[in-house]
């Protein structure tokens, strides 16, 4: 199989792109391998599409719960229930 074949039918290579994409900046060749990949391979660019989109929906998940109080009432249940678990043993 000649290189430009091995390339557009390596589906496994290509998510892994996709996600190391995600994380940090693919090398030159990387990102060629993978833009040449895309180009026609519409299930990996369906993945791309669906794997930035959980990326994003878990950041913003973080930023929106960086920061929750916990009410008295719950705290105080809480500090119960360890309490009674000590000194049980």
């Amino acid at each position: 199989m000649n290189a430009l074949k091995k390339i557009q039918h390596n589906c496994k290579q290509a998510t892994f792109l996709i996600e190391k994409q995600s994380l940090t900046r693919l090398s030159l060749r990387e990102s060629i391998e993978l833009r040449i990949h895309l180009a026609g391979c519409s299930l990996c660019r369906l993945y791309q599409q669906q794997s930035g989109m959980i990326g994003r929906a878990v950041q913003q998940l973080l930023k929106s719960s960086r920061e929750k109080p916990l009410d008295e009432t719950f705290k105080q249940e809480l500090q119960n229930r360890i309490d009674e678990r000590l000194n049980k043993n």
